[in-house]
């Protein structure tokens, strides 16, 4: 198969190794003490439940959604937990529509090490999908995909979700 261009996902191969992990109990746990050894991507934050950009995103406006307290599992959601992340998954859908124009999005939980779960810390991830983007095979087969600097999606959402209640 052959590819118009190049893409890439930049540090990704050596995260998933181990290599570039921070040396931490919990990394969600550690965004939301603001511990200064990982990175930081929140976007939103109450006392239930928060939103991050994710740092090793698959596509541009990929957002991961989580309670504050730590659990794995999401039996394990408090009612309010549960209301809580589904309100703010809707606005966050709401607000990638608005920025991104995505053609669909994948939207889910990867819960245990065989299904790709790489963080102890239950979260459900929000990937917004573009009609001509390479696929999870292309990716796995060894494409390149350059995204948006999570930085730059941060900046973009950062203001928007100042308007969540």
């Amino acid at each position: 198969m052959t590819f118009k261009s190049q893409l890439y996902i930049p540090n990704k191969m050596e995260y998933l190794r181990g290599h570039k992990r921070p040396a931490v109990d919990c990394i969600i746990c550690s965004i939301l003490q603001k511990d200064p050894v990982v990175s930081n991507l929140l976007v939103f934050e109450n006392e239930t439940v928060a939103c991050s950009v994710n740092l090793y995103p698959y596509n541009a406006g990929h957002l991961f959604i989580f309670p504050v307290r730590h659990i794995v599992d999401p039996r394990e959601l408090t009612e309010k937990e549960q209301a809580e992340m589904n309100k703010l998954r809707n606005f966050a859908i709401t607000q990638l529509e608005e920025i991104y124009q995505p053609n669909g999005f994948n939207i889910g939980f990867n819960i245990g090490y065989a299904s790709g779960a790489s963080i102890d810390h239950l979260h459900q991830h929000i990937v917004p999908r573009y009609g001509r983007e390479l696929g999870f095979v292309d990716i796995i087969s060894g494409s390149k995909i350059i995204i948006e600097d999570p930085n730059i999606t941060l900046e973009k959402l950062r203001e928007n979700f100042k308007k969540y209640e």
